[in-house]
């Protein structure tokens, strides 16, 4: 499969993804439904860890191409900097959970999409990077976007300079975009193999996510209870597709990220057709010219001087 194919498969998982948050975190017990998804996903990479971990004491025997010692070979250092991404990624997504509980899909999704602007925008404070003339252009089509989308939500009673839940989202995109720059450092500087990196953090999301999931069994189980749904697994089940496809079109020698990386970002369409479709969320028109303006900023961003 080509790399468009591969990115394109992932923007689509991407999609669906969105969608099985929603339908698991309406009237739900958000921490259980955090709590189940990073299970899932630790459960999964469980499997090849310790297959990893036999083939190293040699009591199971794999090929060479299989590079298991990549999965256990991180020093006590490299731990605790893994540990840190889950602590980042764990208050990213309990906020976009608890957000997207609260808010019509067709707004959150597009809030969250805007990523790439505050990516910029913190390496820019934090590195030092410097945008080119596109991503300038790009960061004031998506600002843009976003000051229109906060008048659509006015006409829906959600006031972004004052809605709690629309805060939640910003801050969920906050640190997710700290944590996407935070993946290049362990990428390129630590030299974290990424398999190691997607393995690790996900077994520490479940001891990030347990101390909330206790406090809703004490305080809240009652009151917010829990109702198991079939999506709830999905969730994980699909980010963790998208990202191993993602992965791999990012490995093809050809693969252009100022491509990709917009291409990904199309994946808000999926979850806003959901959310206007079967949601019967209003003001689909207005939301549907800030999406596309969502999209085209992405692109911008994705362009660097030449």
């Amino acid at each position: 499969m080509s790399w468009i194919a591969l990115t394109l498969t992932s923007a689509v998982l991407l999609g669906i993804y969105d969608i099985a948050k929603k339908q698991s975190v309406r009237g739900n017990a958000v921490p259980i439904v955090l709590l189940c998804n990073v299970a899932t996903a630790a459960a999964i990479w469980l499997i090849p860890v310790v297959v990893a971990g036999l083939a190293n004491i040699g009591w199971v025997t794999l090929s060479a191409d299989w590079h298991s010692q990549q999965l256990i070979s991180l020093s006590l250092r490299e731990h605790g900097l893994v540990l840190l991404k889950s602590v980042l990624v764990g208050c990213s997504w309990t906020t976009a959970f608890f957000a997207l509980k609260h808010l019509p899909i067709s707004i959150a999704a597009p809030i969250r999409a805007t990523s790439p602007l505050w990516t910029i925008a913190l390496a820019v404070l934090v590195m030092g990077e410097r945008p080119s003339g596109p991503q300038w252009l790009g960061i004031a089509v998506v600002l843009t976007a976003f000051v229109v989308f906060s008048l659509v939500g006015a006409k829906e009673g959600i006031h972004f300079h004052r809605d709690r839940w629309v805060l939640l989202t910003i801050i969920a995109t906050l640190t997710g975009s700290a944590s996407a720059l935070y993946d290049k450092f362990l990428l390129q500087q630590v030299a974290i193999p990424p398999a190691a990196l997607q393995a690790w953090f996900s077994v520490y999301l479940v001891p990030v996510m347990l101390p909330l999931a206790v406090r809703w069994y004490v305080r809240d189980r009652t009151s917010v209870p829990f109702e198991w749904r079939p999506t709830i697994p999905l969730i994980a089940i699909f980010l963790l597709a998208a990202d191993f496809t993602y992965f791999h079109a990012l490995a093809d020698p050809e693969a252009l990220v100022a491509i990709i990386s917009p291409i990904r970002r199309t994946s808000i369409v999926i979850p806003f057709a959901y959310g206007i479709v079967h949601l019967s969320e209003a003001n689909w028109r207005l939301k549907a010219a800030c999406v596309a303006a969502t999209l085209v900023g992405a692109v911008l961003l994705s362009l660097t001087a030449a």
